[in-house]
């Protein structure tokens, strides 16, 4: 049925769920899987609070910063992977929204199912703030799974 899921996640507990769905549908299908987590690129503004702040190097401990909580999330996914008999790839996409590095990702990689989660905004909120659940289901050519 499905032979390499991608599984998007941020590192929260929401995320969480649908990583353990994910990996929890590879084992069942013996799929491939690829764990994947975007940095969003910074605004100029952020940059210029962090150097008034006294930060002599802001882009650089953005970044650094940026890959330690990648691996961070990563990490801990590989963990859960790896207790549950599953052997996957991992993937950081830095300077890049969530929706915009899920699909690239899944299409570079040949992935035919999107495992990730919904934040569950509602009414007001979700008009405004958007949702990247709503933006990889618009944009995937593949289908895709939303946890909540």
């Amino acid at each position: 049925m499905y032979h390499h899921i991608l599984i998007a996640t941020d590192g929260s507990a929401l995320a969480h769920r649908a990583l353990e769905h994910g990996l929890a549908l590879g084992k069942a299908l013996g799929a491939a899987v690829t764990v994947v987590t975007a940095t969003e690129p910074w605004t100029a503004t952020e940059m210029a609070a962090r150097a008034s702040l006294g930060d002599l190097h802001p882009v650089d401990d953005y970044n650094r910063e940026a890959e330690a909580r990648a691996k961070r999330i990563l990490d801990a996914a590989g963990e859960k992977a790896a207790a549950v008999g599953v052997a996957c790839q991992m993937v950081h996409e830095p300077d890049s929204g969530p929706s915009e590095a899920i699909l690239r990702v899944a299409r570079a990689r040949g992935c035919d199912l999107i495992v990730l989660s919904s934040h569950a905004r509602e009414g007001l909120s979700r008009a405004i703030i958007g949702s990247q659940s709503g933006a990889v289901i618009a944009g995937a050519a593949v289908p895709v799974l939303v946890c909540r």
